[in-house]
């Protein structure tokens, strides 16, 4: 037997209290602690909810081990109508998670983009990419980013989730979700975060290609943030 403890967030916090331990079998995914919780409850909220593992993103059939932390992540804070979702992790991005928990009732629109990798760049094959950042600074980049987009577009609710460590061919690196009441507003949003987010948030791709590797070039820091060549003479 494995023991894991649960922590719950908004509405599920009510439901199920703020935190617990549950006993599960050996092999138990996080799929089977959704539904022997369940089993034990109605918290209707369990419908299309994220979950955690250790502080990042969990797919269903991910493995728990013994004294793992498991969040409950329910599809809407609180009844919040300004809200902000940010995040680097090292799990395989779930998208429709994410955008059930994006959308509201007051939204006209979700835009949804979603980076992937593909097979290759410039007619070199990928085999696969390496992400790397510097992690507190970027957290705080890409909150930041997500603050100023609502205000700067009058959107509602922005998330932007990044992926970091190795990434295959087809998985998601970068997924951006803006609901908003109105189309325009979250096309444009959404268009300035991906453009903002690459050139000044500090993460960084490597490239394993078949016939070497290269770490991407990236495009340029703002004029506002770049040092000149004359400042480090």
């Amino acid at each position: 037997m494995i023991q894991v403890q649960v922590l719950s967030f908004g509405v599920l916090k009510d439901q199920l209290g703020a935190e617990s331990t549950v006993d599960l079998p050996n092999g138990s995914t996080v799929a089977s602690l959704v539904e022997h919780l369940r089993a034990r409850t109605n918290a209707p909220a369990l419908q299309g909810m994220a979950v955690s593992v250790n502080a990042e993103y969990a797919t269903a059939a991910q493995i728990l081990a013994d004294g793992d932390e498991v969040g409950l992540l329910p599809p809407v804070s609180g009844g919040s109508s300004a809200e902000v979702v940010t995040a680097l992790t090292r799990q395989p991005i779930q998208a429709d998670p994410l955008i059930a928990a994006a959308k509201q009732g007051e939204d006209g629109a979700v835009v949804v983009f979603d980076g992937i990798v593909r097979n290759n760049t410039r007619g070199r094959h990928t085999l696969y990419l390496d992400y790397e950042a510097y992690e507190e600074m970027a957290e705080k980049q890409i909150r930041e980013l997500a603050t100023e987009a609502r205000a700067k577009f009058g959107v509602r609710h922005v998330s932007i989730v990044h992926r970091l460590g190795r990434l295959q061919v087809g998985e998601t690196s970068v997924l951006i979700l803006v609901a908003s009441a109105h189309r325009a507003a979250a096309y444009e949003a959404s268009r300035w975060l991906i453009d903002t987010l690459k050139k000044t948030v500090p993460i960084w791709k490597k490239e394993t290609f078949a016939d070497g590797a290269v770490w991407a070039d990236g495009e340029s820091f703002p004029a506002e943030l770049s040092i000149p060549p004359e400042a480090s003479a």
